[in-house]
Order: C-alpha cells, then sequence, then structure tokens
C-alpha cells in the first residue's frame, strides 16, 4: 500500500483552515478536557471549558480510502511545524467545525506548541504520550451547546485538522516546468480526503 507525504507551501495561502472536534480522530489521539482543579486554582470555580490535544503527530501513517484507493499519508516534523505557525500568522485560530459539518462559534485556540522535551513538556503533565514534534493545542469553549452535549457526554473525543495539502510525491515535475500555478499543483483528490474525512468513516 502507498504511503503519501503531504505538504504545505509557505508562498501560498493554503493550510489549515479549521480545528475540528470529532468523534474519532484520524491522528487517534483524544483531547484532555482540563477543568481549573488540574490546575489547582482553588479561586476558580466551575470548569475552565478548555480541551487540550494532539493537533498533528509527525510521520504518523493515517489510513485513507478514496472509492477502491487504499493508501496512507503523513506529515513530516517540518511539515507539522508550518503547518502551526500559518494556522496562526493566517489568524485561524477561531475557525472551528463540528465533525467537518458544522461551522462552530465560540471556540478558540488559545495556546499551541510543538513538543520538544518528552519529559518536561506540558503534555506529559496530562497523561499525553506524543512524539517530539507533535503539534498540541488548548482550545477555550464558549459555546455552552458544545460543552453541555457533545464534549461532556463523550461525543467528542479529538481534534482533526482540515485544510489543504499537497501530494509531495505525486506533484507531476513536468508541470512546474509547465510554468502552472501552485494551484494547479495541488493534488485535488488529497485535498479532497482531507477536507471530507467524516464522509469516509
Amino acid at each position: 500500500m502507498r504511503i503519501v507525504e503531504l505538504i504545505l507551501d509557505e508562498e501560498s495561502e493554503l493550510g489549515i483552515e479549521a480545528i475540528s472536534v470529532v468523534e474519532s480522530p484520524a491522528i487517534e489521539e483524544d483531547f484532555v478536557a482540563l477543568k481549573s482543579q488540574e490546575f489547582k486554582l482553588a479561586e476558580i470555580d466551575g470548569e475552565r471549558r478548555i480541551l487540550m490535544g494532539a493537533l498533528l503527530i509527525p510521520n504518523k501513517p493515517i489510513y485513507r480510502q478514496n472509492g477502491e484507493d487504499e493508501y496512507y499519508i503523513y506529515f513530516s516534523k517540518e511539515t507539522v511545524l508550518k503547518a502551526s505557525q500559518m494556522y496562526l500568522m493566517n489568524s485561524k485560530q477561531n475557525n472551528s467545525t463540528l465533525e467537518h459539518k458544522y461551522e462552530l462559534e465560540g471556540l478558540s485556540l488559545v495556546e499551541s506548541w510543538i513538543v520538544e522535551d518528552k519529559v518536561h513538556d506540558k503534555s506529559v503533565k496530562y497523561g499525553m504520550d506524543l512524539p517530539l514534534g507533535s503539534w498540541v493545542g488548548s482550545v477555550k469553549v464558549n459555546n455552552d451547546k458544545i460543552w453541555n452535549e457533545f464534549v461532556k457526554t463523550g461525543k467528542v473525543k479529538g481534534f482533526s485538522i482540515e485544510g489543504y495539502f499537497a501530494d509531495k510525491m505525486e506533484r507531476p515535475k513536468e508541470a512546474i516546468d509547465e510554468g502552472l500555478s501552485k494551484e494547479d499543483l495541488q493534488v485535488q483528490e488529497i485535498i479532497d480526503i482531507i477536507k471530507n474525512y467524516d464522509n469516509e468513516k
């Protein structure tokens, strides 16, 4: 079965468009719902309504299927880092969806970092064992319906990114020589798979 590396083009405006809260994250890592007592802030009552979890994990094969075509995709550490930076540089931190279908209001990425230490990283404190180079984020949920009906009930368990990527291995070299635009060089099949992940479950 073939394995396809997906990449970002720093010169284009393409990249991650939104963070989706989903029941079955493709990266197979659930988020942690953080409560105030987990930070031992006795003076704060109630829940902080923050979800923390992996957004992208480098070099993790993710199974995809498009019709009869089966393959794996993955992201390098370099691409994960670029994606995390471009997401914030392009002011996308308030873009969120539910199961890649419904746009949501009131969810914001309030913290974002790359795991650089397997012992002292903040994610370790919350029981996550993530590879070096993983992109981790904390999302503040100021949406009562999502928090009460989806997070607290366990209907959503993790994050799944949605956006636009190019296929590094199958990007046609001759097309570059012919002077086609970067948009023309995107592999539409891969874009559709990333954008419509929930339709393939």
